[in-house]
């Protein structure tokens, strides 16, 4: 096969896939379908949506997650619930990228200010939650929950791996 017909078909028959692949998705389960704006899994909470978020500031923050104390919610979700706490979501994929990814960073220091977020390497994802100012955080897997940590039951050494905490402000990339 020539150099020019190989170019030729690179330059119509893919997007001419990509176009089909879009409608076929289109047909099957069309954007304005009452079923795929109305209906959501009987298992997903209401409590995880972004609107139960946060106000933005520090101390809301705290605020949201002692409002949420006790939730199940978020199990697997520490960084979405820590962006809810600031009252946004979707902005790191997880607590390790948004460690690596926010800034200025405090590594190893044991003294995070009000709503800082705090970090431990303890998973392929990390763990994130919010200082509470006085030695403690909250976080989601306290116990299987939502929770607090103070200083008195170990603060930042109540999971493995501490990493260090970046100043409170909403997430952003």
């Amino acid at each position: 096969m020539s150099t020019t017909v190989k170019r030729l078909l690179s330059r119509t028959v893919k997007p001419a896939a990509v176009a089909a692949l879009a409608f076929a998705a289109l047909a099957v389960a069309p954007a304005t379908s009452e079923a795929a704006v109305t209906a959501a899994p009987e298992n997903v909470s209401s409590d995880v949506s972004i609107l139960s978020a946060g106000d933005g500031t520090p101390a809301g923050a705290v605020q949201w997650y002692a409002n949420h104390n006790g939730s199940t919610a978020y199990q697997g979700y520490c960084e979405k619930a820590a962006e809810n706490a600031y009252g946004t979501t979707g902005v790191w994929a997880s607590a390790n990228a948004h460690w690596n990814g926010a800034s200025p960073k405090h590594p190893g220091n044991y003294s995070p200010p009000l709503g800082a977020f705090v970090y431990w390497n303890i998973s392929a994802y990390g763990h994130v939650g919010i200082s509470d100012g006085a030695g403690g955080f909250w976080a989601t897997s306290v116990n299987g929950h939502i929770g607090h940590v103070t200083k008195a039951m170990g603060g930042y050494n109540y999971f493995n791996n501490y990493r260090g905490w970046t100043p409170a402000a909403v997430p952003h990339q």
